[in-house]
């Protein structure tokens, strides 16, 4: 048990050492990107926070992560009710469907969908781009929702129905309650992937919708400054938030299912 432990550690080591590297850096008090850093400064934050094109991108992120979480928590939640209430044939193919978007490698994705919606004229808009985001959000909610469900018992749905009530009550009032930590990781979840995605973004954004992943790309290729760093470390610090806010959900869920 202790050499399982002292592996995790040491594997999540060699996982989190470039963030600390990146994060160092950020507070670098020169422009040379040297590690460790001859002085600390928060300069590179405060050019961050004045220049009104990492504010753009930071607004244009927030808003299609935002529609993102709306859309794919609504459908998520209903793909994966669907999926363990729902008594017919070929369920568990239907289930593998939906997490394709997760395997299939996301050029792919970002190429097939970047011709579908070119199609039908919504590429290179904000509709185009939540959409796409979208897609590739959804399973994440389907499989904490998912999850969720499994300590669901159905059988209070019946009760709800003996009791008189409709569809939609016994929705509202029996079964949300009940895998409300579930939606609400795969809301988290949703949300994360939208912010930091950037394969797709490329493919479907328009020439004005930089968000903060194609904004820093775009500065990289540019010129090379800590500011990038301080952006990175910011998502880097959102990205930690959320999976503490997750894994909290998780705990939740587990001492209401004993």
């Amino acid at each position: 048990m202790i050499l399982l432990r002292l592996a995790a550690i040491a594997v999540l080591g060699f996982l989190i050492a470039p963030m600390v590297v990146v994060i160092a850096m950020s507070f670098s008090a020169t422009e040379v990107l040297r590690f460790p850093p001859t002085g600390l400064s928060t300069r590179w934050y405060e050019a961050l926070a004045a220049d009104p094109r990492w504010l753009l991108a930071a607004r244009n992120s927030v808003l299609v992560a935002g529609a993102v979480t709306a859309l794919a928590t609504v459908l998520g939640t209903l793909a994966a009710l669907g999926l363990h209430l729902g008594r017919f044939r070929g369920k568990a193919v239907l289930a593998a469907v939906f997490a394709m978007p997760i395997v299939t490698p996301y050029i792919v994705t970002a190429a097939s969908m970047f011709l579908a919606f070119s199609a039908i004229g919504i590429a290179g808009g904000f509709v185009g781009l939540v959409l796409a985001h979208t897609v590739i959000a959804v399973p994440f909610v389907v499989l904490t929702v998912a999850a969720a469900l499994r300590t669901f018992d159905a059988n209070l749905l019946r009760a709800a129905a003996s009791l008189g009530a409709p569809p939609a009550t016994a929705f509202r009032r029996v079964v949300v309650p009940a895998i409300l930590p579930g939606i609400a990781a795969g809301a988290i979840f949703a949300f994360a992937t939208s912010l930091d995605e950037f394969v797709i973004t490329l493919f479907m954004a328009g020439p004005g919708q930089f968000t903060l992943p194609r904004q820093m790309y775009a500065a990289v290729r540019e010129y090379l400054s800590p500011t990038i760093l301080a952006a990175a470390t910011l998502l880097f610090l959102a990205s930690t938030l959320f999976l503490l806010a997750s894994e909290a959900l998780r705990l939740r869920a587990a001492r209401r299912a004993r």
